[in-house]
């Protein structure tokens, strides 16, 4: 699939406009209910920082949300941005051995457009469990029925349902027209360096969003990125992207200090970076608290010192 070998020092590219997506927190209230001004606040923040907020997106819940909250979300999305450009995650919850259901797909798209945004399209087992022509021609399908989206791989480490496609299934996502591009989260550079080479030769404009919150500095080689960690710092994701453009050797320290942070927020158990990012949002009191969703693992309070001290590093704590 690949014409030459992979030389990842050969595919770096310089000065290079990054096109970043952040995924948003949903923030929570004292008293457990969603913190709507704070979320409606970091979206705003988000875009007027030179990020792309996608909502609805693991950062925010989106599989432990009602539909009349994923609803809310994207209205509140809707009215904060006014026009502006936002992506959402279509999630479709479904069991082992369930069949491809188009129609459940489709529903949430059309809600999603409904708003403005963009669908990202999460997996799902009757997606992932199709052989990879059927899971081409079904990104197809949903290409009939919407005009953009973007793709979503998800190692198995994240969610069961997830599947990271072998390479001559993801040159079939590239020759879909409606898809945009696709977020790999498989935490591998080796994978990842694949795509960027496979979407250099075959489609210059198709987006390789990493998902790599291990390794932020893949943007270097040719990856855009729609991150989680991203939420923490939208404006220092986006200074360090402006260095990068410009040339200018802040970056690398920039980016050092943010992959610190990504380190810390992103060790075991994973799904627990959600409250990491509560906790140090609350800190640079861009939130009223720092409580995460009741079903979504927690961290330590003594997390709160060691992110203390990353943020004054950054300086955007004190």
């Amino acid at each position: 699939m690949l014409a030459t070998a992979l030389n990842p020092i050969t595919m770096i590219k310089t000065r290079r406009k990054i096109t970043g997506m952040s995924a948003i927190l949903l923030p929570f209230n004292s008293d457990g209910s969603i913190d709507l001004d704070g979320f409606c606040a970091h979206v705003a923040r988000t875009s007027e920082a030179g990020l792309t907020p996608a909502v609805n997106m693991d950062t925010g819940y989106v599989n432990l949300l009602t539909p009349e909250t994923r609803r809310d979300v994207l209205q509140h999305t809707q009215r904060t941005l006014n026009g502006r450009p936002f992506v959402a995650g279509a999630f479709v919850g479904d069991q082992p051995g369930a069949s491809f259901d188009l129609d459940a797909y489709i529903q949430q798209i059309d809600l999603i457009q409904q708003y403005g945004g963009i669908p990202v399209i999460f997996q799902s087992y009757g997606l992932t469990s199709q052989a990879g022509g059927q899971i081409v021609e079904s990104y197809a399908q949903i290409g009939r029925r919407c005009p953009q989206f973007i793709a979503f791989e998800l190692g198995k480490m994240f969610a069961p349902f997830g599947q990271i496609y072998d390479l001559t299934t993801y040159a079939g996502l590239l020759e879909v027209p409606q898809c945009l591009g696709a977020k790999h989260s498989s935490l591998s550079r080796e994978l990842e360096w694949e795509r960027i080479q496979l979407r250099d030769a075959k489609r210059a404009d198709f987006k390789v969003f990493t998902g790599n919150d291990l390794a932020i500095d893949m943007v270097m080689y040719g990856s855009d990125y729609l991150l989680g960690l991203s939420t923490f710092a939208p404006d220092l994701f986006a200074r360090r992207d402006a260095m990068w453009e410009a040339g200018e050797t802040g970056f690398y320290g920039l980016n050092d200090l943010l992959q610190y942070l990504g380190f810390f927020a992103f060790r075991a158990p994973v799904p627990a970076y959600k409250h990491t990012a509560a906790q140090f949002l609350h800190l640079r009191g861009w939130i009223s608290t720092n409580q995460t969703h009741p079903h979504s693992p927690a961290r330590p309070e003594s997390d709160i010192d060691i992110l203390r001290e990353l943020g004054q590093r950054l300086g955007v704590v004190e």
